[in-house]
């Protein structure tokens, strides 16, 4: 079947049809960088990450672009707190993402970039929006975009102009036209980062910067722009506002956007006190647990992040490991019939795999038709393949859990020294069962289990292994 997306602006899911033939342009809203980054800013890393990996799996040349606002209050006022200029406290964090990026295995997009470098840009963008009406100049240096010359304004949220009105405000300072009216250009205060403009020294409101952005490095129409969903209004409403008023042209084909990661309940932010760091998170869990846990989740929906999800998810990772494993000791081989079940089993799961996929990125489903072939494998290692037999199926699921951006890193070998002991004790285990002594058969897999030893009886005899 074709690729289907759910596009945010139409509220259905859509046939995926690129500007151009067989390339896509996806830009993906990144971090303010003012502190370290959350587990939150890694699952939409990681959903945007997977879509452009399974976009290229189908032969897509993908270009992707992913921002730094690298100018912000937030930056402005941290650097201040802790005595430090902003441009260099916004690098410290830039290089701390993308550290964190590359531990995550997130592909490097094709180009990231910074507000701060976009300025010529932003000015031309907002002069151009001055000459067509669709923004003024106010007389304390401000910039402001005019909503209501904008007939459509609101329609990605779903918003009507005078609802949004009955909730705004206009702050002390501002001069606007209509409270609903957002900032373009933001006149210098004392202090603050600024550079010149037609209308004063002064610095880029946050939503022209993407616009910007996406005009100089991916051109006036996209295919694909992506976030969180809590930047479909303002922030995605009002890029879509000044975009399209700017080139007249629709701006984004397909808005797609992930769901948020929720602790105990609550959105995971700073503001909330609630977050993990990247760091934090894997300094004490593989990569791999977090891209499962988002895989395992529909990306629209939220993501409950606590222990107990992430020990279930640590076991699935161990299942989907476990499939990697060499044959036993001394396998015999299998039947020519079972290896064709298998090579049969592995055909199923792509076909199955794409099928899922190609329903918006139904990771969820993908994994099911991965961890099918699993139990095929493992199934064929019990009965006594060989290496090359099993190949035939771990090939194809190495292949297709690398499109979800799976390491599937086995552990290193542990020392070696107790497995003679091991083997001992399995030999008694084994004398044991055969004399229907199950409680004491039992106590020494229990207690070779709390060391970390796990067994597994087959046909063949019983084998052993370290747990991660």
């Amino acid at each position: 079947m074709a690729l289907k997306i759910y596009n945010t602006l139409t509220r259905k899911k859509e046939p995926f049809e690129t500007l151009e033939p067989g390339k896509v342009r996806m830009y993906v809203c990144g971090p303010t960088v003012y502190n370290k980054a959350h587990v939150g800013h890694a699952m939409s890393a990681l959903v945007f990450d997977i879509i452009r990996r399974y976009l290229e799996y189908r032969g897509y040349q993908v270009k992707h672009a992913m921002n730094y606002t690298d100018v912000d209050d937030k930056i402005i006022l941290r650097a201040s707190q802790l005595g430090m200029d902003p441009f260099a406290l916004a690098e410290t964090y830039i290089q701390e993402y993308r550290k964190n990026l590359e531990d995550l295995n997130v592909l490097p997009a094709t180009i990231n970039p910074r507000a701060t470098q976009e300025i010529d840009q932003i000015i031309a963008i907002i002069q151009g929006l001055i000459e067509k009406g669709y923004a003024y100049p106010a007389p304390n240096g401000d910039v402001y975009f005019r909503v209501t010359r904008d007939e459509d304004y609101g329609r990605l949220s779903g918003r009507k102009l005078d609802e949004m009105q009955a909730g705004a405000r206009i702050e002390v300072g501002e001069q606007k036209e209509h409270p609903m009216d957002f900032a373009l250009w933001k006149a210098a205060k004392p202090g603050e980062p600024a550079w010149d403009s037609p209308w004063g020294k002064g610095r880029p409101g946050w939503h022209i910067e993407c616009s910007a952005m996406n005009l100089h490095h991916l051109g006036e129409q996209i295919d694909i722009h992506g976030g969180g969903n809590d930047l479909i209004f303002p922030h995605h409403e009002n890029e879509i506002a000044q975009s399209e008023s700017y080139t007249g042209k629709p701006f984004a084909r397909y808005w797609v956007h992930n769901g948020m990661l929720q602790f105990g309940g609550e959105k995971m932010s700073k503001s909330l006190g609630n977050l993990v760091t990247i760091e934090e998170f894997l300094a004490r869990h593989d990569a791999d647990v977090l891209r499962l846990m988002v895989l395992n989740s529909g990306y629209r929906a939220p993501l409950t992040f606590n222990d107990d999800v992430i020990e279930q998810t640590e076991r699935a990772l161990e299942r989907l490991k476990s499939a990697l494993r060499p044959a036993l000791p001394g396998a015999a081989g299998i039947s020519a019939e079972a290896v064709k079940a298998l090579e049969e089993q592995a055909r199923a799961a792509r076909a199955g795999f794409e099928e899922a996929m190609d329903d918006d990125f139904n990771t969820a489903g993908a994994l099911s038709h991965l961890f099918e072939l699993v139990r095929a494998i493992n199934s064929a290692r019990t009965e006594g393949a060989t290496d090359e037999q099993l190949r035939v199926g771990q090939d194809v699921l190495r292949e297709l859990a690398g499109v979800l951006g799976l390491r599937l890193r086995m552990e290193e070998e542990k020392p070696q020294e107790a497995a003679p002991f091991i083997d001992l004790l399995i030999e008694v285990r084994t004398e044991l069962r055969k004399q229907k002594l199950w409680a004491l058969s039992d106590l020494i897999r229990d207690r070779l289990t709390a060391l970390g030893v796990t067994l597994e009886d087959t046909r063949e005899g019983t084998t052993w292994r370290y747990q991660k």
